[in-house]
């Protein structure tokens, strides 16, 4: 013979007012993502960890991590604009470096010469 297992239902009526007024309210209650993230970039999110592999008291690896999320210009404002810079995000930049090596193998070329036409003037 095998028991019944008693089941609880659920109300399918909807909250009254009393009820409503005591459900939590969250901060992206009514929100979409595309708000959650325009508020997310408008002010940034940092994350920080520290990562230690140790063996006894010795420390081997120690890794830092650091994560800033935000907007390019709300970056700017913080006095964050490494990538400006950096020339692998910049197509002037490698323009320049393919310009700096040509004027690099100029000079030596030139410095070649010098030291040749000294060789001639010191032997003539």
């Amino acid at each position: 013979m095998t028991a019944a297992i008693p089941t609880k239902s659920y109300p399918t009526t909807p909250l009254s007012t009393k009820d409503s007024a005591r459900s939590i309210t969250t901060s992206t209650s009514g929100s979409s993502l595309a708000d959650v993230l325009e508020r997310v970039l408008d002010k940034g999110i940092v994350i920080a960890g520290d990562i230690s592999v140790s063996v006894a008291t010795t420390e081997l690896l120690n890794i830092r991590i650091r994560l800033l999320i935000a907007s390019v210009d709300k970056a700017k404002e913080m006095g964050i604009n490494w990538w400006e810079n950096n020339p692998h995000f910049s197509t002037q930049s490698q323009g320049l470096i393919e310009a700096n090596h040509q004027l690099l193998q100029r000079v030596e070329s030139l410095e070649t010469e010098l030291k040749t036409l000294r060789l001639n003037a010191a032997e003539g």
